[in-house]
C-alpha cells in the first residue's frame, strides 16, 4: 500500500460545487431510456451564465463531466466540443475543475457496467482527454463506484438493470479497476490527484463500524469500495462479494490500491442516515438537523482511524430537506467539520452539489417524470435557493 502525500496545488479546504451531470439509462414506462440531467436542467443551453453564477458565490473547484457518450461518438473517434466550451468557461470564471469522466452512464454501445468490455474503451477514453487537455490536475475518474453497482446490479435500477449478487460483485470490481487504473494513468502524465466521491451512509443510533455484531449492508458496501480502492482489509460480512468477484481482477486492484495522491470524497445527505433497526427509517424522520451532521462527525472519526487519509465532503445539499432549512443543514454541517479539523482529522473542503437543482432524484431516477428536486444554490429557473447566501457567507470565511 503506498503512503499519502500532500499535494501542492490543492488548498488546505476548498469550498466547491458542481453541476449534475448523471445520465445512466434506465426504465419509463417499461421503455429504456436515457437520462441527460446537463440537458434536462437547461446547462448545456446556459454554460456561460451558469458558471459565471457559481463563480459568484466565492466557489473556487468545480465537480464537472460532460457525460462520456457524448464525447466519444463512435468507437474511438472523439467530439470535444462540449469539454473544449465547459473547460474554456471553466477558467474564464474562476474555477478549478475537478473532472468527472464517467457519472453513472456507457455509451449505448455496452451492456452495462458488469461486462467487463467497457473498460478498455473507458480508459482509452482517458488517455485521449489526457493528451488533448493538459491543464486539469483534479479528477473523480468514475463517480460514486458503489452507487454506481448497487443501482445498476443489485436494485435493478440503471443500465443493465439486474438484481443479481453474482452481477453486483462484477460491476464493482470493474468500477473500481477501471477507476484505478484510470488514476495511474492520471498521475504518471501529470501527478494528478484523485477527489473521489462516494455515498457515505452511517446509523443515527449505534456506531458505524460496530466493535460487536454485524455492520448493516448500508455501511458494508461503500466501505468495501473503499478498501478495495485505498488498500484496507476488508471486512468479514464483505467476503460474499469478495468471494464472487474475478481474481484476475481483484489481484489486478491489489497492485493498483493505495492512497497516493487521493483525498477520499464523503457524499454526504440528510437521506443518507438511517435508522439501522427499522426498515422504515423512523430515526431520520426523528433526528434534528444538529443530531445527523453529529453522526456524521462519529462515523467520519472512525473513517479517519481506520484509513488515515485526507478526505473532503464532495456532495451535500438539503436532500430529504426542504429547501428552508439549506441554510440550517449546511452550518451545521461547517461546524461539524471545524470541529473534525481543530481535532487535527484532516477535511479538505465541501461542495454543495448541485449549483442547481435536478430531476427526479426524489425516486433515484427511476420511472423519471421531470419533476424538480428541490436541492440547488440557484433553483431550476436560476433564482438563488436559501442555502446560497449561507454557503456564500461560510465560503468568505475561508476553513471552518
Amino acid at each position: 500500500m503506498t503512503s499519502p502525500r500532500k499535494n501542492p496545488t490543492l488548498p488546505d479546504f476548498i469550498w466547491a460545487s458542481g453541476e449534475e451531470c448523471s445520465d445512466p439509462l434506465v426504465a419509463k414506462d417499461g421503455r429504456p431510456y436515457r437520462v441527460d440531467e446537463l440537458e434536462s436542467t437547461g446547462h448545456l443551453a446556459r454554460i456561460e451564465q451558469d458558471l459565471r453564477d457559481a463563480a459568484a458565490v466565492g466557489i473556487t473547484h468545480f465537480r464537472y463531466g460532460m457525460p462520456w457518450r457524448r464525447t466519444e461518438v463512435e468507437p474511438g473517434r472523439y467530439d470535444w466540443s462540449l469539454w473544449d466550451r465547459a473547460l474554456g468557461v471553466c477558467y474564464e470564471a474562476g474555477l478549478e475543475p475537478i473532472v468527472d469522466l464517467c457519472h453513472f452512464g456507457l455509451p449505448d454501445r455496452f451492456a452495462g457496467f458488469s461486462d467487463p468490455s467497457w473498460v478498455g474503451p473507458f480508459l482509452d477514453y482517458v488517455s485521449a482527454f489526457l493528451a488533448r487537455y493538459p491543464e486539469p490536475r483534479l479528477f473523480t475518474p468514475i463517480n460514486e463506484p458503489t452507487v454506481t453497482a448497487v443501482q445498476s446490479c443489485l436494485l435493478g435500477a440503471w443500465n443493465e438493470r439486474r438484481a443479481d449478487p453474482d452481477a453486483f460483485a462484477a460491476a464493482l470490481g470493474n468500477v473500481v479497476l477501471a477507476n484505478l487504473e484510470a488514476m495511474q494513468m492520471i498521475r504518471a502524465d501529470r501527478d494528478g490527484w484523485n477527489l473521489m466521491a462516494e455515498g457515505f451512509t452511517a446509523p443515527i443510533r449505534g456506531e458505524w463500524l460496530p466493535r460487536s455484531g454485524r455492520t448493516p449492508m448500508q455501511v458494508v458496501l461503500p466501505v468495501l469500495c473503499w478498501d478495495l480502492l485505498l488498500g484496507h482489509e476488508p471486512l468479514q460480512e464483505a467476503s460474499p462479494i469478495l468471494e464472487r468477484m474475478d481474481e484476475s481482477v481483484l489481484g489486478r486492484i491489489e497492485e493498483l490500491q493505495g492512497t497516493i495522491n487521493v483525498i477520499a470524497g464523503h457524499d454526504v445527505y440528510p437521506v443518507f442516515l438511517f435508522d439501522a433497526a427499522s426498515t422504515r427509517d423512523p430515526g431520520f424522520e426523528e433526528a434534528g438537523i444538529q443530531e445527523r451532521v453529529q453522526v456524521y462527525g462519529r462515523a467520519a472519526r472512525s473513517f479517519y482511524q481506520r484509513y488515515q487519509v485526507d478526505f473532503w465532503i464532495a456532495e451535500t445539499s438539503n436532500l430529504g430537506l426542504p429547501p428552508e432549512q439549506g441554510p440550517e443543514w449546511i452550518r451545521a454541517l461547517a461546524g461539524e467539520v471545524g470541529r473534525l479539523r481543530r481535532d487535527e482529522i484532516p477535511v479538505r473542503g465541501i461542495c454543495w452539489y448541485s449549483r442547481g437543482d435536478q430531476h427526479d432524484w426524489d425516486t433515484g431516477l427511476v420511472n423519471p417524470s421531470g419533476r424538480v428536486t428541490e436541492v440547488g444554490l440557484y433553483d431550476i429557473e436560476r433564482r438563488p435557493r436559501p442555502a446560497l447566501e449561507a454557503f456564500r457567507e461560510l465560503a468568505s470565511t475561508g476553513a471552518p
